[in-house]
């Protein structure tokens, strides 16, 4: 099976106020409990080193999604997590020019 194709339903969330002592590895751990992850996607400052705060999680299928979302408050690490339904898929969205502009 094709790992992407035009039209394919996309199962992700958007998810902002991460704190920044946190890596992709211990966001996909924590998303990993609800179903597959298939991609986090964590951009980074390229002037602070940083992560920017926020990150996308794309679940392997809809039931990781609803089950990501019926949980609320997430919590890592003692920070509340902000986590909704992503409307678009980010992969390939944005440039890193544009990122850094916004």
């Amino acid at each position: 099976m094709a790992a992407t194709a035009a039209g394919k339903k996309v199962f992700e969330v958007f998810v902002s106020k991460v704190p920044w002592t946190i890596a992709t590895k211990e966001i996909k751990e924590y998303f990993g409990q609800f179903g597959q992850v298939r991609k986090c996607l964590l951009p980074f400052d390229k002037e602070t080193g940083f992560h920017r705060g926020f990150c996308w999680i794309g679940f392997t299928t809809e039931e990781g999604l609803q089950n990501a979302l019926q949980k609320d408050p997430h919590f890592i690490e003692g920070a509340k997590l902000q986590v909704q339904k992503n409307r678009k898929p980010f992969s390939g969205r944005r440039s890193n020019k544009e990122a850094e502009d916004i």
